[in-house]
């Protein structure tokens, strides 16, 4: 089912149905700021195996989440001060964040680590789904696992819209992946170059 949503004034009716689909176990590919993803609500086993299965992939790799803003960050992960700062600075943007886990977190999502990944998209369609749930994210991207990310909606719909229960159209987007920062350490470490700036980062 695609999906039209305005990308800079989302639709409420529009969310509040994609919120409807995901709170029943539901798995929906949005849009962010830098490619599409596909996921559900963070503490929904029923949308968790569904996109283990769509995707193909390894149950032990790890999966990050989409959070609203920084407080809501706060709820699941533990946050220093200098991550704080730096995420206040870059936050929403095109940035995966790796953050040691809050016991907020469902063990579904960390079967061996205890860090997980963290974004906030610069994205208002997203972002306004992640409010009216409640509830972080999970966020993959919309893949085969092991192919080339999707980055057309009409493409989605056409390739995994089967298996999806809604695929919304928020616009082609770029195809480039979020830069993955590890905050778990004293400083700041790029585990993936990607979309956004990271020259602030001494390598």
């Amino acid at each position: 089912m695609l999906t039209e949503i305005n990308p800079y004034n989302p639709q409420r009716k529009r969310i509040l149905e994609i919120v409807k689909l995901l709170e029943r176990g539901g798995i929906v590919a949005y849009p962010t700021d830098t490619i599409y993803g596909i996921g559900c609500d963070i503490f929904s086993k029923k949308g968790l195996d569904k996109i283990q299965q769509l995707k193909g992939r390894d149950k032990n790799k790890p999966l990050s989440f989409i959070c609203s803003d920084l407080s809501h960050i706060s709820q699941f992960a533990k946050v220093p001060n200098y991550a704080y700062r730096i995420m206040k600075r870059l936050l929403p943007g095109p940035y995966t964040f790796i953050l040691d886990a809050s016991s907020e977190v469902p063990r579904m999502l960390m079967p061996k680590r205890k860090t997980v990944g963290i974004r906030v998209p610069d994205n208002a369609i997203v972002l306004s789904i992640v409010k009216e749930l409640g509830h972080p994210l999970i966020t993959t991207s919309a893949n085969f696992s092991g192919e080339d990310v999707i980055s057309d909606p009409f493409d989605i719909e056409r390739l995994m819209g089967k298996q999806l229960d809604a695929v919304i159209d928020g616009g082609k987007l770029s195809g480039e992946p979020s830069t993955v920062i590890d905050l778990t350490g004293k400083a700041p470490e790029i585990l993936r170059k990607g979309a956004g700036d990271y020259s602030w980062i001494e390598e």
